[in-house]
């Protein structure tokens, strides 16, 4: 009886494992967590990195950097954090759920933000004052509510009264319906927004530095480590420089 002949297999075999290796590695989403300040801008990274890697994916979510640094340390799977400050990014590094030094993307400065039009006829940070004005910061834990309120005190600003917000994009949306009288935001989200700015005084403003890292957390730390690259290239600074981002 003839047996049968198996010569084929291995070559078979081994092909077929290059192909599902290629493809797994290839298609794997790259899990970017960033702080909420950066959504437009990192939408358009997203979209442009997948264009110029077209096996790649990036998958996108955005909340309080306060909030994302606390899901890392809780096991939620990233492969890239960009915060909205230093401190919360350095909770991660202590944690060790890093594998790059961090490095400083870019940078905002704040804006006293009102309805549009300024129905409450507000000149400048000392009229927030006022007890009858809707005023809200971003809660303190949140980077701009705690740069808010640094503005604040060297302005030497005393507010009567205030709320706090989860985060900037729900404190900018409810100045924009009317639902507050004013509100310190990132100069970014007044761009965006349907609000109207008021300046604030150079020496009371204060910079807010972003950094962002490779986290060991997610599944592709080398399409993270790529991702990184694309955000701190010429290209990822003219597209964050577009959305109003101050160069690191």
């Amino acid at each position: 009886m003839r047996r049968p002949r198996l010569g084929w297999i291995v070559p078979f075999c081994a092909a077929l494992a290059l192909v599902l290796a290629s493809c797994g590695g290839g298609d794997r989403a790259i899990r970017v967590f960033a702080a909420s300040s950066l959504a437009p801008a990192f939408e358009e990274l997203a979209r442009e990195f997948e264009r110029a890697h077209p096996r790649r994916r990036v998958e996108l979510h955005c909340a309080g950097s306060s909030t994302l640094a606390l899901q890392l340390q809780e096991g939620a799977p990233a492969d890239v954090f960009a915060s909205a400050d230093e401190a919360n990014l350095s909770k991660v590094i202590e944690a060790r759920l890093t594998l790059t030094d961090p490095e400083v993307f870019a940078r905002n400065r704040l804006a006293l933000a009102v309805p549009k039009g300024n129905p409450r006829r507000l000149r400048g940070l000392a009229d927030l004052a006022r007890a009858e004005l809707r005023v809200a910061l971003c809660a303190p834990q949140v980077p701009a509510g705690r740069y808010a309120r640094e503005c604040l005190q060297k302005a030497g600003v005393e507010l009567r009264s205030c709320s706090d917000e989860p985060s900037v994009s729900a404190l900018v949306t409810k100045i924009a319906f009317g639902e507050l009288d004013a509100g310190l935001v990132y100069a970014t989200d007044v761009r965006r927004s349907d609000v109207t700015e008021l300046p604030i005084p150079d020496e009371w403003n204060v910079v807010a530095t972003y950094p962002l890292a490779v986290s060991s957390t997610g599944a592709d730390s080398e399409g993270g480590r790529a991702f990184v690259a694309f955000v701190l290239s010429a290209e990822g600074q003219a597209i964050l420089a577009r959305h109003g981002f101050l160069r690191p």
